[in-house]
């Protein structure tokens, strides 16, 4: 006989633990093994046929349900307790205590020798199953281990007979036989006694779904197939079930192989239901699923970076997201998983960080999902390669199907959270905890300057912030009906979110401390529409925001990179010289990264344009806007009646010490989506913008930071730059029509165009031009409106407005015809070759250099001055009384005829340059312009004076040339040329005249006193006869 091997050993020693843990379970000993002299056998192949002749047993073999073709009329017998319940319990557990039973079912039924032994001993009569021993029964069965060995050839043949099952397969396999067992009791009643039926499969389903918990917390505890890796059973085998639910899911291990029985897609939700009804401690529950909620979430961890686009058809994720779905639709369990250590991302030992929340805590997995380039990249790669050969339709068509699978992922996170807050207040509590811990790591975001890697992901934040704007919607009705449940003390007493380091809109961090400690006991609890309406604010600013500046920083990459590959295209100096590769490789780098940026361009467009989040983000802003609107309105009712304009001076506390991301979010948001999708506003959007704008621009002491009122009056701006078929924009209409509009559209931005004159930053010079080509802009658009047409003229602030209007002509037509100048004298230089080659190679480059430096400013300079004269053109054509002023016309009459001469004068050669329109360089509408000024104003005694005054730049010859230039192009018609030919012969006779009294001198001061002596008594006598001819006409 040969020497036992190692295998033969190790199954010596596992059979020697399971007797020993068999003779535990029973004060008498169970019956000793055959003894030595009988050699262990090994453990035979299970049989794949049962035996052709069943042997006859003592004990009834168990009843087994045949299916029959057709129902019987006649009613079904009842049989008695007894035996049903011996039948049920061999059905459920498949044991048996018959060794000839087991034989008969083909070991389908595995006999309990060991346990049969142990019951004899005590007395335990018939060996029929029962109530009484289903514990032992049961724990016997799981005990069992199918590779022990033994020299007991009949236990050989019990062992070799067990299926290859898991202990967790073998119990759910129980599990579904006593739902089976319980629907059959209900529907056919087989059984006498049907309480106590019930009452033994009760005690089942709980004796089975107890060791199913223990299995799922140490699956070590019983024995296992051999090849079963421990790293795939207990929590993990109900992780597949959980992943299964998704028909999409493809899980990472997933393979060919014959599936193991496990649940079924239709049995997890009862299954998990009734491990919630067995674990009702909340600590034991916790034991028994959090694993296996950890797991689960892990498993979008190893997404590859295609993530939602699923290269190769993976879709891990929409299993994890189903499985999460399924946990949380069981109430203990979804209170369970908020209370988890790793909610919060606890309980792995080191520092939540912003970075590694999204990694760490349960949902952030989940939430980082998108399509952002950053943490995403293959989205990019694999959706928009080579985006200049892409056509719109390969766009589009991507585009669609990212944010088809986009919304699926959306609506299936706010389905978990929506869940997870009615679960109970406890719940609803750790996870507004949880937005709040999401604001309060990422205050840097905000920052100017940002390491991604030190911060949540673009994906994560978007996705968390279209959760939040789900859970605003129900209290955003059309009519504003819940806005009044928005506390507005809520900073005073919530802890949520840390405004320490926010700037207020209207008051220092004093004031601010101030007003809280007075605020205190006027505010309520917070409720969980003011909670949400805040940190859905909060969460904007730090995340959807944040993310619109990441495009477009985007987009001035691609700016940067383009201006370097024209320069270096445009050059050409390096052609045919040694520096011909270095130069064509910069060229070849310069391309290949604005492809990689156009492509990321595209991947974020997917997500941040996403019609659905922008529709709800405008809706959101819509409230928000109104309710700021409503804070400082002294009826508080806006917008039913809307708020009266402008608002008074005293600004309310409450509203001054709101953090400014509130009303900047509100402004910033507008300004992007009126750029990059106006047709977003077609539904609603555009009303509270005009709305909103002009509250803050009629009354712009409401708000300290100066570059916020800018960007409202920016967003104006967009808004009327020509859209579709509207050559006014989105805005347009209501600019033309909303009655706000058209009471406070010109008072608004007359006002902002003298405020804007001192901003106090340092680049304020160059502010106001900005804001002040805006506002010229927006005043063209309604020009046409005599409604603002007739407010313009009695507006109070147009003396000044129209004083600092001529100041900006004149700065801004005399730097762009000055660099125009420049411009022109080094391309003449330039373009004669051989002088330019025998220049040494540094002053070339300098003079490039300064060429370049040039042509950027010029065309900001030509845009601005040219839309200035154009606003001068149509007011002068309304109202000319204010440009008659005595401290405005000469100044106007200066800086008209300065231009006049710089277009048509002896040098006007020198404003020749190549490619114009470069420059937005159009000299001929300029003339038009200049000389409609002269035409508008060409009646009023004072700008004849005016003009004829200026002994520095009028003269007669340059409106001889510009009439002969405006009669050739033609820019005027015959009888404005003859205006202008009239008002040059009004400017020379009062050119005569004026000449005139110089020559006369002074009045000598002897003869003042007579003369106005002589004057009184003139007026006197004039004033006399026009009294005594009133009525009548006179020669």
């Amino acid at each position: 006989m040969s020497e036992p091997t190692d295998a033969d050993r190790i199954r010596a020693k596992r059979l020697a633990k399971l007797q020993a843990g068999s003779t535990s379970n029973s004060p008498t000993p169970s019956p000793a093994p055959p003894g030595p002299s009988t050699p262990i056998a090994q453990l035979p192949h299970p049989k794949q046929k049962p035996p052709s002749i069943r042997p006859q047993s003592t004990t009834p073999p168990p009843q087994r349900n045949v299916p029959l073709k057709r129902k019987s009329t006649a009613p079904t017998p009842k049989v008695d307790y007894q035996t049903w319940e011996n039948d049920t319990i061999s059905t459920v557990l498949k044991v048996t205590l018959s060794k000839t039973t087991a034989e008969a079912s083909g070991y389908d039924l595995v006999w309990l020798k060991h346990l049969q032994a142990e019951l004899e001993s005590e007395g335990y009569p018939h060996m029929i199953l029962t109530n009484d021993i289903v514990d032992r029964l049961l724990i016997t069965r799981l005990e069992l281990d199918a590779q022990a060995m033994s020299d007991d050839l009949e236990y050989v043949s019990v062992l070799a007979s067990l299926p290859p099952l898991s202990v967790f397969e073998y119990l759910v396999g129980c599990w579904r036989r006593i739902n089976t067992a319980k629907s059959t009791l209900l529907k056919k009643n087989p059984v006498s006694e049907t309480q106590k039926a019930t009452a033994l499969l009760d005690k089942l389903r709980d004796l089975i779904i107890s060791y199913i918990g223990l299995d799922l917390q140490d699956p070590e505890m019983f024995p296992q197939p051999a090849d079963r890796p421990p790293s795939t059973l207990g929590s993990h085998e109900l992780l597949k079930p959980l992943l299964s639910l998704s028909a999409l899911s493809t899980p990472l291990y997933a393979s060919t192989a014959t599936p193991q029985p496990t649940l079924a897609p239709t049995e997890v939700q009862p299954f998990l239901q009734d491990l919630a009804a067995r674990f009702t401690d909340p600590d034991e529950l916790s034991n028994t699923l959090s694993t296996v909620v950890s797991i689960l979430v892990a498993h979008s961890l190893i997404i590859p970076s295609e993530g939602i686009g699923g290269s190769g058809g993976d879709s891990t994720w929409r299993g994890v997201i189903s499985g999460m779905e399924a946990l949380v639709g069981v109430k203990p369990i979804a209170e369970m998983i908020t209370r988890m250590p790793r909610w919060l991302g606890e309980g792995f030992g080191v520092e939540v960080t912003a970075a590694s929340f999204e990694k760490l805590s349960l949902m952030g997995p989940l939430l980082r999902l998108g399509t952002f380039s950053r943490e995403w990249p293959g989205i990019a790669q694999t959706y928009f390669s080579d985006p200049t050969k892409r056509s719109r339709a390969d766009v589009e068509s991507s585009n669609a199907s990212l944010r088809g699978t986009l919304k699926s992922l959306q609506s299936s996170l706010f389905q978990i959270f929506n869940t997870l807050v009615r679960t109970s207040p406890e719940a609803r509590e750790r996870v507004l905890e949880y937005f709040a811990t999401v604001v309060r790591l990422n205050v840097k975001r905000a920052g100017m300057q940002v390491e991604p890697d030190t911060v949540a992901s673009d994906s994560f934040m978007v996705n968390l912030q279209s959760v939040l704007l789900r859970f605003a919607e129900p209290f955003m009705d059309a009519r504003y009906t819940k806005m009044d449940r928005i506390d507005p003390y809520y900073f005073s007493v919530s802890t949520r979110i840390d405004l320490k380091e926010e700037t207020r809109i209207k008051a220092t961090s004093d004031e601010a401390a101030q007003w809280v400690e007075e605020s205190k006991s006027k505010a309520a609890t917070p409720n969980f529409i003011s909670d949400i309406f805040y940190l859905c604010n909060a969460l904007g600013h730090y995340g959807y925001i944040r993310t619109i500046q990441v495009y477009e920083d985007l987009g001035k990459t691609l700016d940067d990179y383009q201006r370097h590959h024209d320069m270096i295209v445009g050059d050409g100096s390096w052609m045919g010289t040694p520096q011909q590769a270095h130069a064509q490789a910069a060229i070849d780098n310069a391309k290949n990264e604005m492809s990689k940026i156009q492509s990321q361009q595209l991947a974020y467009r997917v997500q941040l344009l996403d019609p659905e989040l922008v529709f709800r983000y405008i809706g959101f802003t819509n409230f928000a806007s109104t309710w700021l609107i409503r804070s400082v309105d002294p009826q508080g009712t806006h917008p039913n009646p809307v708020v009266e304009l402008p608002l008074p001076k005293d600004v309310p506390m409450t509203f001054r010490v709101l953090p400014e991301f509130i009303i900047e979010d509100v402004v910033e948001f507008f300004l992007f989506v009126v750029r990059h999708s106006p047709e977003s506003l077609d539904l609603s959007g555009k009303d509270e913008l005009v709305i909103f704008a002009l509250t803050f621009l009629t009354s712009t002491w409401y708000i300290k930071n100066p570059f916020l009122k800018a960007k409202i009056n920016e967003a104006i701006f967009y808004g009327v730059l020509p859209y579709g078929n509207d050559r006014h924009g989105i805005l347009g209409h209501a600019l033309n029509t909303h009655t706000v509009a058209l009471k406070n559209l010109i008072p608004a931005l007359t006002h902002f165009y003298i405020e804007v004159e001192q901003t106090g930053a340092s680049s304020q010079f160059y502010d106001k031009f900005n804001a002040r080509r805006n506002i010229a802009y927006i005043l063209k658009a309604v020009w046409d409106n005599p409604v603002h047409r007739d407010a313009l003229n009695k507006e109070a602030h147009l003396s000044g407005f129209i004083n600092l209007m001529i100041n900006d002509v004149t700065y801004l037509m005399d730097e762009s015809l000055s660099e125009l100048t420049q411009i022109h004298n080094i391309q003449t230089e330039m373009r004669d070759q051989t002088a330019w080659n025998a220049r040494p190679q540094q002053y070339r480059r300098e003079r490039e250099g300064t060429l370049r430096g040039l042509e950027r400013h010029a065309s900001g300079y030509t845009t601005l001055g040219r839309s200035t004269v154009g606003l001068l053109k149509d007011f002068t054509a309304e109202t000319k009384g204010p440009f008659m002023m005595p401290e405005i016309v000469d100044k106007l009459a200066a800086m008209l005829d300065y231009n006049l001469d710089a277009l048509v004068g002896p040098k006007c050669g020198e404003l020749r340059v190549q490619d114009p329109e470069k420059y937005k360089f159009n000299p001929r509408q300029l003339l038009s312009d200049i000389l409609q000024v002269y035409i508008n104003l060409s009646d009023q005694e004072e700008f004849v004076r005016a003009v004829a005054n200026d002994g520095r730049s009028y003269r007669k010859e340059l409106f001889e040339a510009a009439m002969e230039t405006a009669r050739r192009v033609p820019l005027k018609t015959e009888a404005e040329i003859g205006v202008v030919r009239s008002f040059v012969s009004k400017v020379e006779e009062m050119k005569t005249t004026i000449e005139a009294e110089e020559d006369l001198g002074e009045i000598p001061e002897e003869f003042l006193g007579w003369c106005s002596s002589c004057a009184s008594s003139w007026t006197k006598a004039h004033d006399k006869f026009i009294r005594s001819s009133h009525g009548h006409n006179h020669a």
